[in-house]
């Protein structure tokens, strides 16, 4: 029993979409005019560490011990990831990171935060997302190899899939693709711990995450609610409550699930005005900023290995 317990290790891990978390300089060849100090949205420096901070405030609410990960969406490059582990609420939290540098025409990118007491990386890579017919350059998919404090090696990608923006039955071949690599590397590969998280920008009962679940992947957070009992899903449209993001294991992980919840605290929660209840509270309502988080609320899984 006692060497049971002593082999078992507990992990803690966080995705969230940062919705738009920019710096206040031009990258160049990036379309990222919009968030620049003299930009339609005056995207300050004030604004900027404010911001920073409550992407650290929100990530610290996701349990009551530091989260072992944290798989990162809409983040724009290194300067920020550096400024938010290191000079946010988030700097004495011992955070370490690994991004990818995208062709993203918006120079957005994604990234994974690990604690290096229970994470240790061995290897990384950046999975180019091929461009498709009338498809613009989108984010790579983060693969990281490491290994926990068991001695298991975990094999984790984070996604960003294509937006529905142009339609959603438009655009489906550019997640459907995604879906292909993640699987194709599974399979080559002989994975057996599989973690795949992200921004899916799709549903659970859509063509991508169904081509995953045939991929022997499993949904661990198809049916996840607030933990506080407010939120249905990760983001709220048009007063309803479903989730773009997810989490799929393969089964050996799976079964390592101890629970997955939403975090809905309060203060992460804005008043629907046009459809009642609740919705998360966004940096932006239209171009009125209003010192909010991001329009999705983090998504939690707890492990028992």
């Amino acid at each position: 029993m006692i060497l049971s317990l002593l082999l078992s290790s507990f992990l803690t891990f966080v995705e969230l979409n940062c919705e738009n978390l920019f710096d206040t300089s031009h990258d160049v060849g990036k379309e990222d005019s919009e968030f620049l100090p003299d930009g339609k949205r005056y995207w300050t420096r004030t604004r900027y560490w404010g911001k920073l901070n409550r992407i650290g405030q929100e990530i610290l609410s996701c349990s009551d011990h530091l989260p072992d990960l944290v798989a990162l969406v809409e983040v724009e490059n290194d300067s920020v990831l550096h400024q938010l582990t290191r000079r946010s609420l988030l700097r004495n939290a011992g955070y370490e990171y690994l991004m990818t540098t995208s062709p993203d025409a918006r120079g957005l990118d994604v990234a994974l935060l690990y604690q290096p007491a229970s994470f240790r990386p061995l290897c990384y890579e950046s999975l180019e997302v091929p461009v498709l017919p009338e498809m613009r350059p989108t984010r790579d998919i983060l693969y990281v190899q490491g290994q926990i404090i068991t001695g298991d090696t975990l094999h984790i990608y984070v996604v960003h899939a294509p937006s529905r923006y142009g339609g959603e039955k438009e655009t489906r071949p550019y997640r459907m693709k995604v879906a292909e690599i993640i699987s194709r590397q599974v399979k080559m590969y002989h994975q057996e711990r599989v973690i795949v998280t992200g921004d899916f920008n799709d549903y659970f009962d859509d063509a991508s995450l169904k081509y995953l679940e045939k991929s022997s992947l499993v949904n661990v957070t198809k049916n996840t609610v607030g933990i506080c009992g407010e939120a249905k899903g990760t983001y709220r449209f048009q007063g309803e409550w479903r989730s773009l993001d997810h989490f799929f294991c393969s089964k050996r992980v799976a079964d390592c699930v101890e629970s997955t919840y939403i975090n809905d605290n309060a203060f992460l929660l804005d008043d629907d005005v046009r459809f009642g209840g609740k919705r998360p509270l966004r940096s932006y309502n239209g171009i009125r900023f209003q010192k909010g988080f991001s329009d999705h609320l983090p998504l939690i899984v707890k492990f028992k290995f």
